[in-house]
């Protein structure tokens, strides 16, 4: 009788990521372009006419390449009908190589507009993608900017470089390996430059990272576990709540948000202190939302707008980003980051409509919709920060309405305010960051929304969704300068531009270490 064949063995749970591309690395030299050994691309920039009627300038080590090539670079840009805008890209291969220096394949020229930071940040990624796939550039483009330029240029290649793939085979591209920054004399002045445009790159391209990984990987405990990884590699420290801990201490919002999830929930603390810290050394908080899916729970959400909910924990990969990269920026001020990590599922054991539910300190709200769960689990962060961190400012980050996306498209973030030298800022250092937010107003006028016949407040009571959700957080906070990051607006890239990527985006981690890297990131708040 033959033998009965074996079943085939189930894939192994929860499954593996394959591994994924990594950013350029960086270095500076003072040789200009051609003259550095080892690159196959080398790129140099075009600027916008002049005052003597030129249709477009050429920037440093354009001269030396024409020469070498014994080509009109200008000529090949008339062709090309080349303005100089920001991010414009003319290739011309050089298939033989350079007289001395053979590797050499492609020569680009590269618009960079006013050469202002936005300008040399489009510039970046666009070079990053016409990079893809090659060994080595060598570029002046960062030479004719000052060290916030160099960080912009450098932080746009890195982010138009993202990939992630989950293929049987290897990814799809890859991003060119090694760029460097060629035409700095004073390589010892640029490096501290480049070595802050590395941390705060890196913090974009994690946060976007962690951001896209699916949610067959990507769960509460995971997420934990991705915390005590970056801290043990920045040197922060860690302390993370399960589910029994936080029935212990009343963390009822996100115990009551995760409940139907397989996976259980956890509360993720992550501590920075600056080396010159003292007594005196204020405190900020940033609270994260880490919802790491979100199927809107029994009030479900329709099935396309559950498709991008993955990354519905962008909050917190921000939180964990801009911890990860505070020590490299320098920031004078200690840190307190806090994840408060969730999958809101639909199960027996689901939160229902009309359920109170009692969170960390003791208020207590209405659940009248299970898909507004993203404050219920903040308003523990929040709480749980004002008594047990007791820090100078908090900030809060999250993917928190629709409304947002509706207000203000899918460019701008959106945010609130109790202190205007907060809110000033912020505002200032999203600008600088390329990450811009848009203040909107705490009215006073919908607090009456709020109103629960049962409880100290509604969860969604309706009205202007993004306002009534900071107004319904702002219990939480008490009388101390706060500001919210609503990012639901920017959550998710619809296609490729400038530095972002199409899908989630980790927009926040790069406005965060702006301000938070700044001299005096406190100055004037609070009084």
């Amino acid at each position: 009788m033959p033998s009965t064949p074996s079943p085939a063995p189930l894939s192994a749970w929860p499954p593996t990521l394959p591994s994924q591309v990594a950013p350029p690395e960086f270095a500076v030299s003072a040789a200009l372009p051609h003259a550095v050994l080892g690159v196959d691309v080398v790129a140099v920039p075009v600027l916008p006419g002049d005052a003597a009627g030129d249709a477009v300038v050429l920037g440093p080590g354009a001269a030396e390449l024409a020469e070498l090539l014994d080509l009109d670079l200008l000529a090949v840009l008339e062709d090309e009908d080349a303005s100089g805008k920001p991010g414009e890209v003319t290739s011309v291969p050089v298939p033989l190589g350079l007289p001395d220096n053979a590797s050499v394949r492609r020569v680009l020229l590269v618009g960079v507009g006013a050469q202002t930071t936005d300008d040399l940040r489009r510039a970046g990624a666009a070079v990053a993608r016409a990079t893809r796939d090659r060994d080595a550039l060598a570029t002046t483009v960062p030479a004719i900017g000052a060290d916030d330029g160099l960080e912009a240029f450098v932080v746009g290649t890195m982010l138009g470089s993202f990939g992630f793939h989950w293929r049987s085979g290897p990814p799809p591209h890859r991003p060119v390996g090694r760029v460097v920054l060629a035409g700095l004399p004073d390589a010892e002045r640029a490096t501290p430059a480049l070595e802050r445009a590395v941390a705060i790159g890196g913090a974009g391209w994690r946060s976007r990272m962690l951001c896209t990984v699916p949610s067959n990987v990507k769960n509460p405990p995971w997420l934990a576990a991705q915390a005590e990884t970056l801290a043990s590699e920045s040197g922060l420290a860690v302390t993370v709540w399960d589910e029994q801990r936080l029935q212990a201490e009343g963390f009822g919002g996100i115990l009551a948000v995760g409940r139907a999830s397989a996976t259980p929930p956890r509360l993720i603390r992550l501590d920075y202190t600056p080396r010159k810290a003292g007594r005196r050394t204020p405190t900020v908080a940033l609270v994260g939302k880490g919802i790491t899916f979100d199927t809107g729970g029994l009030s479900i959400k329709p099935g396309e707008a559950m498709v991008n909910m993955k990354r519905d924990m962008t909050g917190g990969a921000v939180v964990m980003a801009t911890m990860a990269a505070l020590r490299d920026v320098g920031c004078p001020v200690r840190v307190v980051g806090l994840v408060t990590a969730a999958e809101n599922a639909v199960g027996g054991d689901a939160l229902r409509p009309g359920d109170v539910i009692r969170h960390y300190g003791g208020r207590t709200t209405e659940v009248t919709n299970t898909d507004a769960e993203g404050r219920l689990v903040l308003a523990d962060g929040l709480a749980y920060a004002v008594a047990e961190v007791e820090p100078d400012v908090i900030v809060d980050v999250a993917t928190l309405t629709g409304a947002m996306k509706v207000a203000l498209g899918q460019q701008v973030g959106g945010f609130f305010a109790n202190d205007e030298a907060l809110a000033a800022t912020l505002h200032a250092a999203a600008e600088r960051a390329g990450e811009p937010l848009w203040r909107l107003p705490l009215s006073a006028a919908y607090e009456s929304k709020l109103s629960s016949t049962v409880a100290d407040a509604d969860n969604a009571p309706g009205g202007p969704g993004a306002i009534v959700a900071a107004l319904f957080l702002q219990h939480f906070v008490g009388d101390l300068p706060w500001a919210h990051l609503d990012i639901a607006s920017v959550g998710d890239a619809p296609d490729e531009r400038d530095e972002w990527t199409t899908g989630p985006t980790g927009f926040g981690a790069r406005a965060l270490l702006q301000w938070l890297g700044s001299e005096d990131p406190l100055a004037g708040v609070g009084s």
